[in-house]
């Protein structure tokens, strides 16, 4: 029953994800390009728009259930629930926000909700061992920084400026992965060592992480589109979760030959659709209108 009911929070969780992110991406459009070099004015210029306001909100309350579920069902468990809302997104864009979906699009999304609800077919139930591995907790939680600091540079690490928005928002959700591991950890320590357990530097990676995952967020979806982008930031985090909830937390993998292979097809699916979620590069208008508002955030 307890798995049960992390499970239910999960799907919770990423109905009011993927709302707020919605909203968020309505209002990070409404404010200055961000700008990580005045950090105190970026925040203040979001956090005026209502739009962001409430995209933050309902994001605080997807956060809220994702601890909750952690703190109930295998960390690799609740990333694949969290991961079959991918299909969401393309529903709330088309039906409640007014985004055009391409058919591209749908299919990547489409690729994306089976390859993870194949994982979860193949994820046998039940716990990994209790606490986890600290060595193995620092090489992963150290080899997802370093992969989002890598992305993070972008255009400066020779990337096509054009991809900006959607490096950005891998790196985010590569960020928002090294965050909930670090906070699933936490929960572990709390079992063992009670309210003491939040002086452990889990929490600092934990906090570090969540404030750069804000600003790349934010520009991610000031550069790039609201579908591909939402979809990029979600499947980041849900495949650095769940390798982490398997490497470092030790939950349950498939013992036997096919769900081995069914794992190993759901993964390269996944990889497959990221290629075809995002839209061609932006128009020449909406080129112009981004420059348009960098304009007028030094003006």
């Amino acid at each position: 029953m307890t798995i049960q009911l992390g499970i239910l929070l999960a799907l919770l969780c990423a109905l009011a994800a993927n709302l707020g992110f919605f909203y968020k991406h309505r209002g990070c459009n409404e404010v200055p390009t961000v700008d990580v070099r005045h950090p105190l004015r970026t925040a203040a210029n979001l956090w005026r728009s209502k739009w962001f306001a409430l995209g933050m909100l309902l994001g605080l309350v997807g956060w809220v259930l994702h601890v909750g579920a952690i703190a109930l069902a295998p960390l690799s468990t609740v990333q694949v629930v969290l991961s079959g809302g991918v299909v969401l997104i393309a529903v709330m864009a088309d039906r409640i926000f007014g985004f055009a979906v391409e058919r591209r699009q749908w299919w990547g999304l489409g690729l994306t909700g089976v390859g993870l609800a194949a994982l979860a077919f193949t994820m046998p139930g039940g716990h990994g061992a209790d606490g986890f591995s600290l060595q193995a907790m620092v090489a992963f939680q150290g080899g997802l920084i370093g992969l989002g600091a890598l992305l993070l540079l972008g255009p400066r690490a020779g990337a096509k400026r054009e991809h900006h928005g959607i490096m950005l928002a891998a790196a985010t959700g590569i960020l928002f992965g090294v965050c909930n591991i670090a906070v699933k950890a936490l929960t572990e320590l709390v079992g063992f060592d009670g309210i003491g357990a939040l002086l452990s530097p889990w929490l600092l990676v934990a906090v570090c992480a969540s404030a750069t995952a804000f600003y790349a967020s934010a520009r991610s979806l000031q550069d790039g589109g609201a579908v591909e982008v939402i979809a990029i930031t979600g499947t980041a985090a849900n495949i650095s979760c769940i390798a982490g909830g398997i490497i470092v937390f030790g939950d349950p993998m498939p013992g036997d030959a096919v769900g081995i292979a069914v794992s190993a097809l759901a993964f390269l699916m996944v990889i497959v659709a990221s290629a075809l979620t995002p839209a061609p590069i932006r128009s020449t208008a909406a080129a112009a209108s981004g420059q348009g508002r960098a304009v007028a955030a030094t003006a």
